[in-house]
């Protein structure tokens, strides 16, 4: 969960921890698909309740 946080921007991240290149390439492609995902319900729930015939 609070992988996550740091993702969205809620979280600062632990100066502690070791940066790679890779990790960061992993963390930047798992916060693409995090905000696609997010992206995707929003678009679904506007779609469902406003969108209705």
């Amino acid at each position: 969960m609070r992988q996550i946080a740091e993702y969205l921007y809620i979280k600062k991240k632990d100066p502690n921890t070791p940066e790679t290149k890779w990790l960061k390439y992993m963390h930047g492609i798992n916060r693409i698909s995090i905000l696609m995902f997010l992206f995707a319900l929003i678009f679904l729930f506007i779609k469902l309740v406003f969108l209705k015939k």
